[in-house]
């Protein structure tokens, strides 16, 4: 606003500025190269005035159109992080419910010991190996939770690097969104990523309660056998 004021001082200047009053008229008449040099520097000071107006106008939409950008920007990445959050928040989910599947069938299996016989005991056992392998070699549920993972750190990454451009191109107001939603997605995945340790905990228990309960049976049929042995040689 101030170079408008100062472009249209200049256009009133270089318009009547040589013309305080009619008697100056004949000493212009008969100055012409006077007055043709004296109206040439006015003009070009008007340009630049005009010059000056331009550049601002020019240099305040740049700006407005990297803000706009830098939002745009933020946006998308929003939306990135948004989708790998939930596929891999779904992922440790789905892995977690996988575990507490095994932990379930591997109690079912221990409750079993001695109340079967000892074709079903071999039956259900070749079960629970068949399981162990198939973690040990290859989890659905698993790989596609560190596939997951690795998308999502990049997303967040990218959400970082938008957050930061968008603060410096002035786009305050995106990039604390941005932030924003950073946070809530570490804290979302944060939750899943425990859900997932837990199951792998109780997991880990279940085994050692496995070796525990075999060893128990074990000596119970070793005791059973040593009585039943004793019986006969008295016998």
């Amino acid at each position: 606003m101030q170079a408008v004021r100062q472009c249209s001082a200049c256009a009133s200047r270089a318009a009547g500025g040589l013309l305080r009053n009619q008697s100056d008229f004949p000493v212009l008449q008969n100055n012409n190269s006077v007055f043709r040099g004296a109206a040439c520097i006015r003009f070009l000071r008007c340009e630049t005035c005009s010059l000056v107006v331009l550049q601002q106008v020019e240099n305040l939409s740049q700006d407005s159109l990297i803000r706009r950008a830098a939002s745009v920007v933020t946006d998308s990445s929003s939306t990135f992080l948004s989708q790998t959050t939930l596929a891999l928040t779904e992922a440790l989910a789905n892995y977690a419910k996988a575990v507490h599947s095994r932990i379930a069938f591997q109690r079912r299996y221990l409750a079993s010991l001695g109340k079967l016989t000892a074709a079903e005991e071999d039956m259900l056992l070749q079960v629970v190996h068949g399981w162990r392998a198939e973690v040990r070699v290859r989890c659905p549920q698993l790989d596609d939770c560190k596939r997951y993972e690795s998308t999502w750190i990049t997303a967040v990454n990218l959400c970082k690097n938008a957050a930061e451009s968008a603060e410096n191109s002035g786009a305050q107001q995106a990039s604390l969104s941005m932030r924003t939603n950073i946070q809530v997605a570490q804290s979302q995945v944060e939750e899943a990523r425990k859900l997932s340790a837990d199951a792998d905990k109780k997991l880990a228990e279940t085994k050692v309660e496995e070796i525990q309960r075999k060893a128990e049976y074990a000596a119970f049929n070793s005791e059973e056998f040593e009585i039943h042995e004793a019986y006969l040689r008295e016998d």
